[in-house]
């Protein structure tokens, strides 16, 4: 495979200014200016590091993939070593800006002396005229195909920059690949299109996040030429879509300047990533399992302390310990149940045989997993001050690493959407959750999911429309469609793998308050019709709350859900109350009233796994 780079090779000066020792002024909408009249020897700064960009990190990156690459007016390596212009790249703090030289050298095109497979017009290339006329010229006497890097705004309709869009537009014609770095206004009829964005790729449906640490000095122009020139490197080695997608992300998050991975190292890491997505999916696999389902014993110190108080049992540590015990220590508990969530304060407690809680279940073959966000929270911004996002994401992977090292191996992540009509109490207007609320919460979900799969843990994602409100089924139906519908696009966007994601979701049922409430034929309709419209097949499984349902409520309408099935998934509960309600009365706080709490539970264990099997609901 031979491929020839047409563009332009700048030597790229990173300067770290020193805030302390240059003047800045900072404008009305908080940008600091430094007013410059720069030659690169004035200013204090940090560090200064010199590399060449443009073509030649595509240049660089080809190479590493074996493929016979040069650029077109380079012949050789010391030639690759000339740069045609400098750009200074200044940084302070978070800021990133450029200074380049006002006359850019125009991009020239040599004539290869032996026919290449592929022509690549890179990024930094000034595209004329003259150019496109050669480069058509050759392509048209010849089998070569062709892949640009083309500037969105140089052929967007709204373009303000001084360039000649239409002769951009005749390459783009003609290409069989193009990356671009913004949304196109203008298609051209054939070539496939990859979409590189700051922290996100998007290409042939498929929509990946990534993250470059500000002090690797990267900016967006080094980024993006990595991943394009990686994307395009791997295909030209065989890979489909999504494996060089995700190579290109392993190869922006783990390169340094002028030295990115070679196709060895990232063919590793892919091998390592694969591994571990296998182990996800069976340990996702595992707590699905048919027959099973997985017990919530994650409450917060504020849900505890309300269903003790309710009880009259004391909330402090120990009882919360003793009571986790009780339903831990149920006979046969992994008969039941696949997996348990845990409290982070229960997965540090301890059994009564001296191990601890995570330990202990998984001794049973019951696989431990952690509530991972820490609570809801009002948005501050006023107009959304009623509804609540979810708090955690502050050192999240340090704690996901935590867990994973504790033993557990999936975690749970809620998000709460409460449901309010308009004031008139019209049954149709929606006063919340608002669309800000519902895709806030479900990027956050995302990330979090993310941050999971990375850290080895099984995502279990819960988007609850809260039961106890006022309104009808049918509103119902289309707010949790719509939830769904926006989750599943973050988690596409931010690259999680559904074969390892389980969602825990609230059955379609009309709100606690409503004057009609549903009945399980109807809850087990809407639910199966909502859920099979708005969940991807590939989905590792669907889980059901119990949301405040009375104990022999949720079990019926799970069953009804059951008798609408199969499903393209797995469907089981992940009940809390639903299940610990009668065991929790029976106990009352006295740990010699076990043995009735153990069979209290296990009443409830037995009949919400009948409920996964079809049967007449009388």
């Amino acid at each position: 495979m031979s491929v020839l780079i047409i563009g332009n090779i700048f030597k790229d000066v990173y300067l770290s200014l020193d805030e302390r020792q240059n003047v800045f002024e900072t404008d009305e909408n908080g940008t600091p200016w430094m007013d410059v009249a720069f030659d690169g020897s004035h200013h204090s700064f940090f560090s200064r590091t010199s590399v060449f960009g443009g073509a030649a990190v595509t240049l660089e990156v080809l190479k590493k993939f074996g493929i016979d690459v040069e650029i077109s007016t380079k012949k050789s390596d010391e030639e690759s070593k000339i740069a045609d212009s400098y750009r200074y790249i200044l940084s302070s703090g978070d800021y990133v800006s450029y200074l380049t030289q006002s006359e850019r050298t125009v991009t020239s095109f040599i004539a290869p002396n032996k026919p290449v497979d592929w022509i690549f017009i890179d990024r930094s290339a000034e595209i004329s005229d003259e150019l496109v006329r050669k480069v058509k010229n050759y392509i048209g006497l010849s089998n070569t195909k062709l892949a640009i890097f083309i500037d969105a705004k140089k052929v967007n309709s709204d373009s303000k920059i001084d360039v000649n869009s239409s002769a951009i537009k005749e390459l783009m014609e003609i290409s069989n690949v193009i990356f671009t770095d913004g949304e196109l206004e203008w298609l051209p009829r054939k070539a496939a299109i990859c979409t590189i964005l700051n922290k996100a790729i998007k290409c042939d449906g498929i929509i990946r996040q990534y993250n470059v640490l500000k002090n690797d000095l990267f900016t967006h122009l080094t980024s993006y030429s990595i991943i394009a020139a990686t994307i395009f490197g791997a295909m030209m080695n065989g890979m489909g879509t999504k494996k060089a997608i995700e190579a290109a992300v392993l190869n922006v998050e783990n390169s340094k300047l002028s030295e990115t991975l070679t196709k060895e190292e990232l063919e590793k890491m892919l091998e390592e990533r694969e591994r571990a997505d296998g182990n996800l999916r069976l340990i996702a696999k595992t707590l699905v399992a048919p027959g099973r389902g997985i017990l919530a014993a994650d409450e917060s110190g504020g849900s505890i302390h309300k269903k003790f108080e309710k009880v009259g049992i004391l909330d402090d540590e120990m009882h919360r310990r003793d009571y986790r015990n009780v339903l831990f220590s149920t006979r046969e508990l992994n008969k039941y149940v696949n997996g348990v969530i845990l409290f982070e304060e229960t997965a540090r407690q301890l059994s009564d045989d001296g191990r601890d809680f995570v330990s202990f279940l998984t001794s049973l073959g019951i696989v431990a997993g952690i509530k991972a966000d820490k609570g809801l929270e009002p948005f501050s911004e006023a107009e959304y001050s009623s509804e609540k996002w979810t708090k955690g994401l502050d050192n999240l992977p340090e704690r996901l690493a935590e867990y994973y090292g504790m033993g557990a191996r999936f975690a749970k992540w809620r998000a709460a959407f409460e449901v309010i009509l308009d004031d008139n109490g019209a049954d149709s207007t929606v006063k919340t959750p608002s669309e800000f609320a519902i895709k806030k919460n479900c990027e956050i979900l995302a990330e979090y999911a993310r941050d999971c799969q990375n850290a080895g843990l099984v995502p279990i994602v819960e988007p609850e429309v809260v039961y106890d409100g006022y309104y009808p089924v049918e509103i119902c139906a289309k707010i949790t469609g719509d939830i769904l519908d926006c989750l599943f696009e973050q988690l596409n966007k931010y690259g999680v793998d559904l074969e390892s994601c389980i969602l825990k979701t609230n059955m379609v049922l009309a709100g606690k308050k409503y004057k009609t409430q549903s009945t399980p034929e109807e809850v087990g309709k809407w639910t199966a019709e909502v859920l099979t419209k708005h969940c991807p097949n590939n989905l590792a499984g669907v889980v059901f709350l119990s949301g405040g349902q009375e104990v022999e409520q949720a079990t019926k309408n799970l069953q009804a859900v059951t008798n609408n099935g199969p499903f393209p998934w797995p469907v089981t509960f992940s009940f809390a109350r639903a299940l610990q309600n009668p065991a929790l009365e029976a106990w009352k706080g006295d740990n010699n009233n076990s043995d009735i709490a153990h069979e209290a539970f296990l009443a409830r264990l037995e009949a919400n796994c009948r409920a996964l099997t079809k049967n007449d609901l009388s």
